[in-house]
This record gives structure tokens, sequence and C-alpha cells, in this order.
């Protein structure tokens, strides 16, 4: 009979500079019988991106069955229907609770639901001490954050979450999407040029480093083959299984590693246009947009961070869309107040829409193209397209534009559209907690946040 193994036992060998030891897994020889774990998979990511000034009602809800291939503002997003969920009559009920204008409440209160809290941050040496209308931060956490911290209570990531940003420029409560905390607003990275350095410097190492950092990582495995030989004869066959498997991983890791210098297949210095020294001219809007989403890209696929989210510009944009050929050509901002019957502007606004489509188009595609076993990169994530308005010349924050692309490892039943008919916008922040395998019953205010979504799960 088998004596029994402690449960820090190690298979060693040795490597040219020194001894290298490989742990166990938890094994019957060592305790009583364990159910053997599953093959590591590849890890689940959340994304937000934002864009401002709400959006056309009237024309934004696709047809039931997604054919929106002619569609006005989403035909860019034809290619990746079957990866949509559209959802309707989704409300910021929060906002109608918390201090501060349209635009306050429905930047603070999207991602945390929580009103702001009261201050005299932002009234430009104008308010009256005590005045509720004068405002602070905002006052919760936002999911971003919950789910980065949970994530990190058993994950170590070079970053624990990813903000970044496209021209936001100002530091207000108009400005920030994530909060650490009550009072703890986030700040996006906004220059393309440091976040490369930041990313990816150390995957810029001296080559022949890289080589002797890859010849040790082959080796491991195979130095402790003799003690592995001698071992495996001392097992079980439930054991045996127990220690292949184990050492299989090991294997794809290194693999991984040897391959790219980052766990991820894909991972490499991702070959990027950056924008230069002017990242914030309103110009190179569109080549600053471009750098952050391919740099966000590559550092999901290298594991950097399993939450991330771009902003671009800020609650209040009027970022001048030049580039377009619009009829008016006035700021984005400026253009969502006009009134309805108000064709040129109606016209305008569309189009900028329909160009975020292509630049939202360009970001799933970047991560369908991101190999991750039989799957990919967009399928094993969920990327939440968030605005602060419903309707920009009346400052709603009711029917919030809310789209969700990819499944989330089969989390979310794509390719439909969902009229939750004013449902409360916390089930949704309390539904991603969920596809993220960190549920909770209630996010931010519990009364506005009473379970997930019905219907947005397989």
């Amino acid at each position: 009979m088998s004596r029994r193994v402690h449960r820090r036992t190690l298979l060693r060998g040795a490597i040219a500079g020194g001894a290298v030891a490989v742990g166990l897994p938890w094994l019957e020889i060592m305790s009583p019988a364990r159910r053997a774990s599953a093959a590591p998979a590849a890890p689940k990511r959340i994304i937000f991106w934002f864009t401002a000034n709400g959006s056309l009602p009237a024309i934004w809800t696709p047809p039931s069955d997604l054919s929106i291939e002619s569609h006005p503002i989403h035909a860019p997003l034809a290619p990746h229907k079957d990866k949509l969920l559209f959802l309707d009559g989704v409300d910021q009920k929060i906002a109608y609770e918390s201090i501060g204008d349209g635009h306050q409440t429905g930047m603070a209160c999207l991602l945390t639901n929580a009103a702001i809290l009261p201050g005299t941050l932002f009234c430009e040496g104008s308010c009256e001490a005590g005045m509720e209308q004068y405002v602070g931060w905002g006052g919760g956490v936002s999911v971003d954050q919950f789910i980065a911290g949970e994530i990190a209570k058993g994950v170590t990531t070079k970053f624990r979450s990813l903000e970044l940003g496209v021209q936001v420029k100002s530091a207000t409560v108009w400005s920030r999407l994530s909060y650490a905390g009550p009072d703890l607003p986030v700040p996006p990275r906004e220059d393309p040029n440091q976040n490369f350095n930041d990313f990816f410097a150390d995957l810029g190492t001296d080559p022949f480093a890289l080589e002797v950092l890859r010849k040790k990582r082959k080796s491991v495995l195979d130095a402790i083959k003799d003690d592995y030989t001698s071992f495996n004869a001392r097992l079980g066959k439930d054991d045996r299984v127990r220690l292949e498997q184990h050492l299989d991983a090991i294997r794809a890791v290194e693999m991984r590693l040897d391959a790219t210098g980052q766990v991820g297949e894909a991972c490499e210095v991702p070959t990027v246009e950056l924008p230069g020294p002017d990242y914030q001219q309103n110009a190179l809007y569109p080549v600053t947009g471009k750098a952050q989403m391919d740099l966000l890209t590559m550092a999901l696929a290298c594991d950097m961070t399993r939450v991330a989210s771009l902003q671009w510009s800020t609650s209040v944009s009027n970022v001048r869309f030049d580039w377009l050929p619009l009829i008016l050509g006035e700021g984005h901002h400026d253009l969502s107040h006009y009134d309805d019957a108000a064709g040129d502007a109606q016209a305008d606004i569309t189009t900028i829409n329909r160009w975020y489509s292509e630049q939202f188009a360009y970001l799933l595609q970047r991560m369908r193209e991101i190999p991750e076993g039989d799957s990919n990169l967009l399928d094993n994530s969920v990327v939440v397209w968030v605005n602060e308005l419903g309707q920009g010349n009346s400052h709603t924050r009711s029917d919030i534009p809310f789209i969700l692309a990819g499944g989330c490892q089969g989390y979310f039943d794509t390719g439909r559209v969902i009229d939750y008919g004013g449902e409360a916008h916390g089930r949704l922040l309390v539904s991603l907690t969920h596809a993220m395998d960190v549920p909770v019953d209630t996010f931010g205010v519990a009364e506005h946040s009473q379970g997930p979504l019905n219907g947005l799960a397989l």
C-alpha cells in the first residue's frame, strides 16, 4: 500500500544555474478523496465603453430581428450582431433622487447606482455653503472597481483595472466614470504614448535576455522528469490523472510564456499609430481613440487586467467632428440641444452616433481576432456601451442606450433586443457582477437594484 504523501511534497530537478521544484496538486494520497480540478480556462473580462450626450431614441433601437445592415446608426455593427444585446427601457432611477444636473447625475450615478455627495467642488467660487444643488463627487464605488477588487482577491494581474480616456481633459464630476469608493474618483489614462510604455516596456526586453528566460521556462518540467517517474509509480490511478492534469496546466502556461513573454498566446508588443505629444488636439481625436483601443485590446490579450474602461471624452462633450461630413459642423453637446424638429442637427447627431458605432465595431473586431483556445477574446468578455443620458436635448436619464457585446463565456444570451419597460439600471449592474462570477444581490442603492435583470442570461 502506498504511504501517505505530505501536501507540501515537491517534484525536484536541476537546471543550469540552480535547482527547480514543482508543487503538486491536492491528491488522494495526501487526504480523503477530492475532485480533480478542471483544466484552466481563459479568464473573463469586462470593458465599459462610454460615449456622451445621449442618443436619438426615435431611431436608436434596432428592429427586434436585428436587421441592422442598413440602420442609420448601427449598420457598422452588422458583422457582430449575433454578439450583441440591445437593452431598451432601462432607466437610471437613482439619478432622479440625486442632487446635481442631468449630466452630473447621469455620469456619477452611471456605474455606482449611488447619489452624488453634496459639496462645493464645482461651483467656481459662486455657490453658497449648505445649498444642496452644489455637488461633490459620486457617492459610491463603481461596478467596474468593485469587480476588479473582487477579482484581485484571487488573481494578481499587472493592473487591477485599466481606465483609458480619449481627450477627457478635465477633472470634475462631469468627467469621472469610475470610483474606488464614495468621494474617490479614478482618473482615466489619456496619453496613449505613456500607456504604450507603461503596458509594454517589459515586453521589449533585450532579445538575448528573453531567450535565456525562455530556455529556463522550457526546462522546468524536463528537469523534474526523473523525480516524476519515481513519484508517479507510488500513486493510484485517480491521483495519476490529477498529477497529469496539473503538469499539463503548467506546460500550457510555459508554452504561452515561451511564445510571448506573457500569459496569453496572442500577447506581443502591438503595432500602434501613436498620436504623439499633441494627443489632446481635437483633430487627433480619431487617432488617439484608435490607439487606445489597440493598446487596450493587447493589454487584455496579455492578461494585464480583467477589468477596463474606455471613456470617449466626457459628459457634456463638445468635441467637434470636423473629419465627418456634418451639415452644421457644431460641437457634439451644442448639437444635442437642438429641438427634435431641427432636421440638420438631428442628421449631424445621427452621423456622430454612427461614427461611434464604427469605433465600437472596430474594438469588437480586434477582440474577435484574438484567439484564446477554441474561443476568442470577445466571446470570453462583455463590452458594455454606456451613456450618461437617454436623450440629449431633454437630459433624460430614462431609456439609457445600453448595448452589451460578447457572451462572457456563455453567460449572456446574445443576438437580441430586449425591452425592459422602465427597469432600474442598477439591476443591470447586478447582472454584470453575476456575469463576472462575483455575484451580489444588490449594487449601490438597494431599492433600485433588486437582483439581476431577467432574460439576459442563458
